[in-house]
């Protein structure tokens, strides 16, 4: 795949996850717009032809969902890929029925991803397989994010988990496998 000319279009509410996204790919040669809600992507997809998209599933209190019906209106050749922390097999089915390419669980390989839209390039009738974290995993990105909501407080995010305090202490000490 040349990546000359590529523009990729990334829609995340997460602005960290768009910036490392955005400088791993602008690494490898394609232009990237970041926007962090359903409106401004809107907006930039009306203004600029994209190539490719990565949209999260859910985009502050909105769907991704929506966002892949309107980019597909926009641009009926655009190949997007549905990104989520929260990974269901409805969802996956319901976004390549709105025709996403490909639809993949955060945390993700940026090669992972890229190779999710070669294969869409060479397979396009054949929907790829749901890349499905692990269990410890999911639980794992689950408690760093209750434990950043609220700003790093254990006892706080313990008492949102429903755990004792304790138990989360150690439930931070194990690292999860990266499957």
């Amino acid at each position: 795949m040349t990546n000359r000319n590529k523009n990729v279009l990334v829609v995340d509410d997460d602005e960290i996850f768009c910036q490392v996204v955005q400088r791993a790919l602008t690494r490898r040669g394609f232009h990237v717009e970041t926007c962090f809600n359903i409106a401004s992507a809107e907006h930039t997809a009306n203004h600029t032809k994209f190539d490719k998209a990565l949209v999260d599933l859910k985009i502050a209190q909105e769907s991704g969902l929506a966002l892949i019906r309107r980019l597909i209106t926009i641009n009926p050749s655009m190949q997007i890929i549905m990104l989520t922390g929260y990974a269901s097999v409805a969802t996956a089915v319901e976004a390549i029925k709105l025709g996403a390419v490909n639809y993949f669980c955060k945390p993700v390989d940026i090669d992972e991803v890229l190779q999710g839209f070669v294969g869409a390039d060479l397979m396009e009738e054949q929907p790829s397989p749901i890349s499905v974290p692990r269990l410890d995993r999911v639980e794992w990105e689950h408690i760093q994010k209750v434990l950043q909501d609220h700003q790093g407080n254990i006892s706080a995010a313990a008492s949102a988990l429903g755990v004792h305090r304790r138990t989360l202490q150690r439930k931070l000490q194990k690292r999860p496998s990266k499957n």
